[in-house]
């Protein structure tokens, strides 16, 4: 009989665990759905905004810079048009210029708003796009009508367009762009592929913050220095960007006065650190967030072909144009044919990755390509008037994208200055994600290399070179996952001896009392509910070592059965077990989870079925294996602590998923030595336990 005042805490206790779980599945589903979901539209819900929110201020710096200063200029005789005698705008331009840059703030406002959750999405959406809509299509008639004669005043060659018109040309450009990845935003949002609000991480929302202060700072910095040297506004923006990016260029924009070089050291240190938070930010955001998407996108097309390409007649899977792995379910007990199942996706998961790396690589490389030769072509017209070949702006570009900044060639014409100041901003993030991901493949490989010279030369291995040069042989055989055909590598029982090792090291004397005293009374039950709770708490203290290490843990199919057994799920229960399939379908977006202890299908303890090559398997997801077990064994504990507190102990009819009677019991035929083993282990460490307890008392 319960006791009096108990049945309305335990109903609450009940509902509570009930609400858990669901909101577990729940989280599952949105985590599943995240790693499926088409790259096309995380780029429309979470890149375009931040591309625009990060360009967003560059394009409104040089939506300033092309208000502040005039036009036109008219070139004196022997000089050039970066040292021309100002002309006066006219009216109409600046007031239109005005209204542009008005309607650009008040876009970028509205999308930091919105951003920060201060402003509905319904409502800063088309502030923003129509606000950068406006100011693009104000400046382009701007630019149109200072390109044609009735803005240009002849004779043509004695007079020229100044940086301030080509920051216009830039500025319109970049607000076209932003508001364009903008509409594909929202349109998105409206068919429904995510919902209309911006889930960005702090660390986006940082990157935009810190974009618009090394903006800012480069503008301030750029009006001391034009003022304290004498030089223009526009050459101070010139001269402030190649500072701060480290590029030194030089030429005539070097400080010269001491009060100059004296205001260079506090502002160039500051710069530095702004450029490399921005740096490392977008660095972080690519290599993190992108790697994700990348990665699920490649794990999953991989694990759709190498299933598509299972041959049933010749028993074999294709991984590539090189590898085929052999399989057999014949002769196999349920673990060994999971076991395998589970060495094949780690194979598939090891191409995935690998194909990753370079389709980064690859795409990095790229972009610092387009922008070195299409930079240099450009740089190449611009200074025409030096008398630039194409080589000589390969060169120059070269140096510039490398910060060497050797100094002996540099823009001098307004365009050129311009496009410079744009390019390099683009260049140097682009070179740090290059240099990032070459981290992951041509460096790495350099560095192993390196390491196996070392081991034949100055290095060598404690067991000798002959050792050495074996074992690196080995090491270039591909596709040798099996010993035999389908015939997993590890013996049978060994996924027992190991769980059972691991088990074994939970029995300490003095943190079992619970469990020994409950066995003393005969209640067998509830000793094996203490043992379970014990052995979920210690192995979470392990998993959160396990989180933070890097490279990311990955554990073997015997540490996998065992975590499985500790959450309800047994590798040798078929029932919990299904054939992989190539496409996901909507009954597995309702059930995508492999649940918890006590948990199932709607809550009705009915176990999921899941397959390792299936789209339900732990190794698939965004999160790497030590936070998925985490995340499992921790829900798993807290329902059972819940449980406890919510029923009668007396009354309890739910056994945990580790019972000491059952591994007492006769073993299977592939792990009778290890189910004996353990049975004498386990008598053993209660034995001692109560033999030094009852000392301990007696004392």
């Amino acid at each position: 009989m319960n006791d009096p005042g108990l049945d309305e805490p335990a109903q609450e206790a009940a509902e509570h665990v009930e609400n858990n779980l669901e909101g577990d599945r729940e989280e599952a589903r949105k985590e599943e759905q995240d790693f499926l979901d088409p790259s096309r539209w995380w780029f429309a819900s979470t890149a375009c905004p931040l591309i625009a929110g990060t360009f967003g201020p560059m394009a409104n710096a040089f939506s300033i810079c092309a208000l502040v200063q005039n036009w036109r200029v008219f070139i004196p005789s022997g000089k050039d048009e970066g040292h021309g005698e100002a002309i006066k705008d006219p009216q109409w331009l600046i007031a239109i210029n005005s209204i542009s840059l008005a309607f650009a703030l008040i876009a970028n406002i509205a999308l930091l708003l919105n951003m920060a959750r201060r402003l509905s999405f319904a409502i800063a959406q088309p502030i923003t796009i129509i606000g950068w809509f406006i100011s693009s299509f104000l400046l382009i008639v701007l630019v149109a009508v200072a390109s044609s004669p009735v803005f240009r005043i002849p004779p043509m060659e004695e007079h020229a367009l100044t940086q301030a018109f080509y920051y216009g040309i830039v500025a319109a450009g970049l607000y076209c762009i932003i508001a364009s990845l903008m509409v594909v935003t929202v349109y998105g949002a409206y068919r429904g592929h995510y919902p209309k609000e911006f889930r960005l991480t702090p660390s986006q929302r940082t990157l935009m913050l810190q974009t618009i202060g090394f903006m800012v700072y480069m503008l301030l910095g750029a009006l001391v220095f034009s003022t304290v040297e004498g030089w223009e506004f526009l050459d101070g923006v010139y001269w402030a960007d190649f500072t701060l990016l480290t590029i030194g260029i030089g030429g005539e924009f070097v400080p010269k006065t001491h009060l100059g070089r004296s205001l260079l050291f506090p502002f160039a240190i500051g710069g530095i650190v702004m450029v490399g938070l921005v740096v490392g930010s977008i660095r972080s955001l690519v290599l993190e967030r992108g790697k994700k998407k990348m990665s699920a996108r490649f794990m999953e097309t991989k694990r759709q072909k190498v299933l598509a390409s299972m041959d049933e007649e010749e028993r074999t899977i294709r991984l590539d144009w090189f590898e085929r792995i052999k399989f057999s379910e014949k002769g196999l007990s349920e673990s060994e044919r999971r076991e395998q199942e589970f060495r094949i996706m780690r194979r598939v998961q090891e191409k995935a990755e690998r194909s990753r790396r370079y389709y980064a690589l690859a795409m990095s490389s790229a972009a610092v390509f387009l922008l070195w030769f299409v930079g240099a072509l450009v740089f190449k017209y611009a200074e025409k008037p030096q008398g630039w070949s194409y080589f000589v702006s390969l060169y120059f570009a070269y140096t510039s994208l490398l910060t060497i900044g050797y100094g002996d060639y540099s823009p001098t014409s307004n365009a050129g200055k311009v496009f410079f100041v744009f390019w390099s901003l683009l260049a140097v993030p682009a070179l740090t994600i290059l240099v990032s991901n070459m981290g992951d493949t041509v460096i790495k490989a350099f560095k192993d290399v390196t390491i196996w010279i070392g081991s034949l030369t100055v290095l060598p291995d404690e067991e000798g070179l002959v050792a050495t040069l074996k074992t690196s042989i080995k090491r270039l055989e591909i596709g040798k996952l099996y010993k035999s055909e389908g015939k997993p590598t590890t013996p049978a029982g060994s996924a027992g001896r190991t769980s059972l090792d691991r088990l074994a090291e939970h029995l300490e004397d003095d943190e079992l009392g619970e469990a020994e005293e409950a066995g003393e009374h005969g209640n067998t039950l509830e000793r094996d509910i203490h043992f379970y709770h014990f052995v979920l708490a210690k192995e979470l203290r392990q998993l959160m070592k396990d989180v933070n290490a890097s490279p990311p843990k990955q554990y073997t199919y015997e540490e996998w059965s065992y975590y499985l057994r500790l959450i309800g799920q047994d590798e040798e229960d078929a029932s919990l077990h299904r054939n992989p399939r190539i496409q996901h379908d909507v009954a597995d977006h309702e059930t995508p989870d492999l649940g918890t202890a006590g948990g199932g299908e709607k809550g009705k303890g009915e176990p999921y079925q899941w397959s390792w090559l299936g789209i339900r398997s732990p190794l698939m997801g965004n999160k790497n294996e030590a936070q998925w077990l985490l995340q499992r064994i921790s829900t798993t504990l807290e329902h059972e602590m819940v449980k406890m507190r919510s029923t009668d102990a007396k009354k309890r009819t739910q056994r945990p998923p580790i019972s000491m009677d059952e591994l007492r019991k006769k073993p299977s035929n592939s792990e009778s030595r290890s189910g004996s083993d353990h049975g004498r282990l386990m008598e053993k460490g209660l034995g001692a336990a109560e033999v030094r307890r009852r000392q301990h008392n007696n004392g």
